[in-house]
């Protein structure tokens, strides 16, 4: 791999996570990219690494998920070096990005998470956003991991029935 090549990988996942306005998992990134045949996963892996080292994107993982999304220096660094990424495959990118923007958009506001609390049981936390705004957002406590485990599970699972059972007794 040559330092063009890695610096035009670069690039593209910068432009990506540049053309939406929510975070990227890093599996749909992957997704893209590997589909496209532009790169091999090791060779993503690394620069996605780099780019992250470099803080011009921030990687946040969330149980079986890691969220990508471009930092300020990051769009700088696009800004003066954006060019290098052909119009084919910027067009490539708009044009996914716009037939997928839905299904890429839901699969990043379901979140869910779970961790060990101070007093020992473990608390799972379920979140629901769209447009950047938190729909809902719950916290439960449970003594055992895996049923913290479980109920994130479900929240990925069910997040509509749950958030339309909550509206139909709430309001």
């Amino acid at each position: 791999m040559t330092q063009d090549s890695s610096t035009l990988y670069k690039l593209i996942v910068l432009y990506m996570l540049n053309r939406v306005t929510f975070p990227l998992t890093k599996a749909q990134v992957y997704d893209f990219i590997l589909m496209k045949e532009y790169t091999n996963f090791i060779t993503l892996q690394q620069a996605i690494s780099e780019l992250d080292d470099a803080g011009l994107i921030t990687a946040k993982s969330m149980r079986n998920r890691t969220h990508l999304l471009i930092t300020e220096a990051g769009k700088e660094t696009l800004h003066y070096f954006g060019s290098r990424v052909n119009e084919t495959i910027r067009k490539d990118i708009d044009t996914y990005l716009r037939e997928n923007e839905l299904e890429l958009r839901e699969e990043v506001s379901i979140q869910s998470n779970y961790y060990r609390s101070t007093v020992g049981d473990y608390t799972a936390e379920l979140t629901a956003r769209e447009k950047g705004n938190e729909l809902v957002n719950i916290r439960l406590s449970v003594p055992f991991e895996e049923m913290a485990s479980t109920i994130c599970d479900n929240w990925q699972k069910k997040n509509k029935e749950i958030y339309k059972l909550l509206t139909e007794h709430l309001f």
